[in-house]
């Protein structure tokens, strides 16, 4: 007689909000056309009440408060993952509605391997979802665009990743005992940038290998984003150089490279410490803003 399979245990799913109710009510109705119903989703509220009418999102809802000011990314994180009750933790960006086998395909690649794990972020349009629940996954499907800094998914299965930078937090999973065993997010970096990279060289470090994760699709939600992140100028230089400190080399290269060709600072790949020789103005970060651009 044939065994019937047995689907993975469900992870838990964990996301950050500091307003954006409207992204997050569809983040929960994604998680409500899971193939695989998640043990629950962790909320960590960066601001002092959670947002009213929430939809359903098909699993138990935990609410947590983390404080502070700038935006608290790691402490949230940790928070969150501190409370969560699964063997897998599934981060979601806000900003992210996940595809109908998101939490399938991250369980079946914990199932099948101990890593990190990666899933693919189509980036939507301004006009993408206008007022109202998203649309269905097919229609977001023909609407999104791959990040052209990421490279093509497995068309099955897992694929093994040599680089563990290549953790974005719009959409990862890990084991939670990996987790715990690295301290999760540092909290010294504070503001913009820097902490997923970190945590990425860190679980490397502890011997766990990265994975690209077939079917783990994501759709990004479209804001305004600034090309380069001079809003963020401060923080990304102190993040910046704190990385360097642990790790002998440089993240967020790329926009380090811009604040360089913008005249902002002194730096290049091999340098010991970044210069800087001016403060971005307002009219510059203004201009930085691109409204409908996809990729920061």
């Amino acid at each position: 007689m044939t065994g019937t399979a047995v689907p993975p245990p469900p992870p838990s799913v964990l996301t950050l909000v500091r307003g954006r109710a409207d992204r997050l009510r569809n983040l929960m109705r994604g998680l409500a056309r899971q193939t695989l119903r998640p043990r629950e989703l962790v909320i960590a509220w960066m601001q002092l009440d959670p947002a009213p009418d929430l939809p359903d999102p098909g699993c138990p809802v935990r609410h947590l408060h983390v404080p502070g000011e700038p935006m608290p990314l790691a402490a949230a994180r940790n928070r969150a993952a501190a409370a969560a009750c699964g063997d897998l933790l599934v981060f979601l960006d806000v900003d992210c509605i996940p595809g109908p086998t998101l939490v399938a395909a991250y369980a079946n690649a914990d199932a099948a391997e101990r890593g990190l794990f990666l899933g693919e972020v189509l980036y939507l349009p301004p006009d993408a979802i206008v007022g109202g629940p998203a649309p269905d996954p097919a229609a977001l499907d023909r609407l999104g665009r791959a990040h052209p800094a990421r490279p093509p998914l497995p068309e099955t299965g897992l694929r093994r990743e040599p680089d563990a930078g290549q953790l974005w937090g719009l959409s990862f999973a890990l084991p939670a005992e990996a987790w715990h065993a690295v301290g999760g997010m540092d909290e010294r970096y504070v503001g913009y940038g820097g902490e997923e990279t970190d945590l990425a060289a860190r679980l490397a470090g502890s011997g766990l290998p990265t994975f690209w994760v077939a079917g783990a699709r994501a759709y990004h939600q479209h804001h305004p984003v600034h090309v380069p992140p001079l809003q963020h100028f401060a923080p990304i230089l102190a993040n910046a150089t704190r990385f360097h400190a642990r790790h002998g080399r440089w993240c967020m290269t790329y926009w380090l490279e811009q604040f360089r060709a913008a005249g902002l600072i002194a730096w290049d790949a091999e340098a010991a410490a970044i210069r800087v020789l001016r403060q971005p103005s307002a009219p510059e970060i203004a201009a930085a803003l691109r409204p409908q651009a996809l990729f920061s």
